[in-house]
């Protein structure tokens, strides 16, 4: 049986997580009152938990299979008891219309990763984006709640992928390294870039990988566009943390679209002190 003790200890391992591995997604959560940033810490926990499993160093088949598990363990809860993520998890969803399933998608993102999968088209993109971000979107939003949910869950989603296209930027040399392309085929061909390592950089001509990045820069600032029209359905303290998470990724892409070369030289960041000041002013209703 699991105890209110047990319940508070699994939140807070939930948020340590969240603090120590969500760099950018923390000064978002901590704008929101306590029962919001507890249940937001459970989501990004097992968002991580998944995560980690794909970009791990096991073989791919083990990777598939404790995808899957997990998978399972998700379709179960609360499980025994014994799992303090799930079971904080479980709490969660148990107070709040947090729509569990689509972590499912989120498995699915992660076992393409693992099967390595390629993108031939923007559509394609978009599906991989709306498994591993719009997912995290639409759980984000059972915790929030909404005005008009039938107009929230697109936006959430739209917001998502976002956040995704910003990261396959930011990441493009080392997802590269790794093996992995994300941008698509039809993209690269655009612009006439393979995006072959030579050493430790791309071997393309700068100004093809410029006119590549700012493509797909000017791509994701259409998809903040759209997503952030999700604010005004929010209450504030909600739309204040979504304006922070948002508003780094954003400012993050305005950096790389100012300078596409940055991504092939070292991974883009924002100085913590820069990442503080977005989330104060979104805190005052004023987003970066």
């Amino acid at each position: 049986m699991t105890t209110t003790s047990d319940v508070d200890t699994a939140y807070r391992r939930c948020e340590q997580i969240t603090r120590s591995r969500a760099a950018n997604f923390a000064y978002g959560i901590r704008l929101l009152p306590q029962a919001k940033r507890r249940a937001l810490s459970a989501i990004y926990a097992t968002a991580r938990r998944i995560d980690d499993i794909g970009d791990g160093t096991l073989p791919p088949d083990e990777k598939l299979d404790r995808l899957e598990r997990t998978r399972t363990a998700l379709h179960l809860l609360p499980g025994d008891g014994r799992d303090p993520v799930f079971t904080a998890l479980a709490d969660a969803a148990a107070r709040m219309p947090i729509p569990l399933a689509a972590f499912d998608e989120l498995v699915d993102g992660c076992a393409a990763d693992v099967a390595g999968r390629a993108y031939g088209t923007f559509d394609e993109l978009h599906w991989y984006c709306r498994c591993v971000a719009g997912s995290i979107g639409r759980l984000s939003l059972g915790v929030f709640g909404a005005a008009d949910p039938g107009r929230a869950g697109p936006l959430a989603d739209a917001l998502g992928v976002a956040l995704q296209l910003t990261n396959i930027l930011r990441d493009l040399v080392e997802d590269r390294a790794d093996g992995r392309i994300y941008l698509p085929a039809e993209d690269l061909d655009r612009f006439g870039c393979t995006l072959r390592i030579d050493g430790t950089r791309f071997a393309d001509p700068p100004d093809r990988l410029i006119a590549l990045v700012r493509f797909q820069a000017d791509r994701a600032a259409r998809w903040y566009d759209t997503g952030l029209r999700l604010l005004p359905l929010l209450d504030r303290r909600s739309a204040a943390c979504t304006a922070a998470m948002a508003g780094i990724y954003r400012r993050l892409l305005d950096r790389i679209a100012a300078d596409p070369l940055a991504v092939t030289r070292s991974r883009v960041s924002l100085p913590v002190r820069e990442k503080a000041w977005v989330a104060a002013r979104a805190l005052v209703g004023r987003p970066a």
